[in-house]
């Protein structure tokens, strides 16, 4: 396995003071036992009794069997097979490698449990969601639950009924963590494990409740991020107690992202992300502001300029800020306009641009902010407005923290500031900044295709009030270049077939619940207007339809 790292230790940064965290976990004596398993649980169970006995073949037989694909992402193979190996295991895979697969698969093949860490639990039932899609035995467990659901979920666990259970950091004290110890974990999985580090962009003091975990549990460790540079990922080593990790690297370049800035003030930012959103008709996306006045300026001014848009922000009811996220995540509304409070949250693959209407406050955070935008690997536009005086703003944040570590924050926004003044290929400046070297991406940027933001809003400005470009159907017939490798060009029968697939898609999810992507993303659905499939066999052989998501939904699409 490619080695990612220089593993030597850092110094110990000084550790900031426990905050009080908003999903923290109630500590305390369980309530008594109760019923042991939720409903879609044992329904899941029994689909995968039926439908996945793999009788724990190799990794490429649960790859086809389970997930209906027949190769691995780049990476995938050489982290399972380390945690398979019984190694612990650092990956750093950007948004949209499939960083997931990499436990999932293995919860198939490992006698236990695999218990994910992940840091917000609004992203856990719908990552539940997904895996009982593919006939997994998997739950949530936290404080969103009522007593008599948590306790049964914690009882299945003890009993390893579950194949992945999902558990926030804020859970990791008192009981919680002794019933823990009693359960048979298998692999224990530190999701954004970056979090963990207070060098890095979004450390959170829960996480270091991990520390000592992997000892008490004596099970492998996989930590997983999307953002970590070399002296975040020793940091994350050295929290974890890793024991001569393997490790792996992926490469930060992706292609399917049209990376284009521009800078405030010599022109109507607020009208040409209007202008911007309106020609993506169609498609959902995501606006970042810098504050939640901001947010709530620029939904009102879409609104008003009827841009079906919803506010996401900290200041928010709870029960509002999350209504938001679920009309966003099931495409009730397309558009979400947000403080960085939201995106840790969302597992959308859909989401086909993202405008940052302020800079973020470093390159770790743009980087992990664009990359919501195409998750399914299909082409997706990420615009960044940017000014000094955001950086000024940026600076405001950082009064309450020690000098050494002040300053630090205060050159990362700086350095972010200068790379995109500057006239250098967008992804290959990113990719620098993880020490990765590339070539100028050829077309993937403003830089290289010589098509500035600028122009783009123009001509966007120049269409307000009369046709808007169906930027969905453009998209859809346009080839993706998600790896490098374009897709089949649609013709116009393929993108009328694609758009009802979509149409059929949104009812079965919405009678089940759940978000769109959940049941096929639009990948799949793009390769099923391709292919056609007249027969269950000739459906079950597009990549991502495997035999559990052929039994729910075969008969439907094939009538599509």
């Amino acid at each position: 396995m490619q080695q990612a790292f220089d593993f030597a230790p850092t110094p110990d940064p000084e550790r900031a003071p426990e905050a009080g965290a908003g999903e923290a976990e109630q500590a305390g004596a369980p309530p008594p036992p109760s019923d042991p398993l939720p409903p879609r649980v044992r329904e899941a169970a029994a689909a995968a009794a039926e439908l996945h006995r793999v009788d724990r073949g190799g990794p490429r037989q649960v790859l086809r069997e389970v997930f209906g694909f027949d190769d691995f992402r780049p990476g995938q193979e050489q982290v399972i097979e380390a945690v398979l190996d019984g190694r612990d295991c650092i990956a750093v895979m950007p948004t949209g490698a499939g960083k997931s697969l990499t436990y999932q698969l293995p919860a198939r093949m490992l006698d236990g449990t695999v218990l994910v860490i992940s840091p917000l639990i609004s992203l856990m039932k719908d990552q539940v969601d997904a895996l009982v899609q593919f006939g997994f035995r998997a739950a949530e467990i936290n404080s969103s639950l009522d007593p008599s659901t948590r306790q049964s979920r914690v009882d299945a666990l003890r009993r390893g009924e579950y194949e992945i259970a999902f558990l926030a950091p804020e859970a990791l004290d008192g009981w919680m963590r002794d019933l823990i110890r009693q359960s048979p974990i298998a692999l224990l999985v530190v999701d954004e494990a970056h979090c963990i580090s207070q060098w890095g962009h979004d450390f959170r003091p829960s996480y270091r409740r991990l520390s000592g975990l992997r000892e008490e549990l004596d099970v492998p460790v996989l930590a997983l991020t999307a953002t970590a540079t070399r002296p975040v990922a020793r940091d994350i080593l050295r929290q974890l107690g890793m024991r001569k990790p393997a490790g792996y690297k992926g490469s930060f370049f992706r292609p399917n992202l049209q990376i284009g800035v521009r800078k405030k003030g010599s022109g109507d930012t607020k009208r040409e992300i209007l202008a911007l959103i309106r020609d993506r008709e169609g498609d959902p996306g995501i606006v970042y502001c810098l504050s939640r006045k901001t947010v709530e300026s620029t939904t009102a001014f879409l609104r008003k300029n009827d841009v079906r848009a919803l506010p996401y922000h900290a200041g928010l009811d709870p029960e509002e800020r999350a209504a938001n996220q679920e009309a966003f995540q099931r495409d009730d509304v397309e558009v979400i306009v947000a403080t960085v409070a939201f995106g840790m949250g969302i597992d959308k693959s859909n989401v086909r641009w993202v405008i940052h209407r302020d800079m973020p406050k470093d390159v770790e955070s743009w980087y992990q902010e664009i990359g919501r935008a195409g998750r399914d690997g299909l082409e997706s536009d990420c615009f960044l407005f940017y000014s000094w005086a955001d950086v000024k703003m940026h600076e405001r944040f950082l009064d309450e923290l020690e000098p050494e570590l002040r300053e630090m924050k205060r050159r990362a926004t700086v350095d972010l500031f200068e790379m995109v003044d500057s006239r250098q290929c967008r992804h290959r400046a990113i990719l620098r900044h993880f020490d990765e070297e590339m070539a100028p991406c050829d077309s993937s940027c403003d830089v290289c295709s010589g098509e500035s933001l600028e122009s783009i809003a123009l001509d966007a400005i120049s269409r307000l009030g009369g046709r808007v470009r169906d930027a969905g159907r453009r998209r859809a017939r346009s080839g993706a270049r998600g790896g490098g490798v374009a897709d089949p060009v649609l013709s116009e029968a393929d993108v009328e077939l694609f758009e009802r697939l979509r149409e059929l898609r949104k009812e079965t999810a919405d009678r089940q619940n759940v978000p769109a992507y959940i049941v096929f993303n639009d990948r799949v659905l793009r390769e099923m207007a391709v292919r056609r499939p007249a027969t269950p066999a000739e459906l079950l052989e597009v990549p991502g339809v495997g035999p559990a998501k052929l039994e729910r939904y075969g008969e439907s699409f094939l009538q599509a």
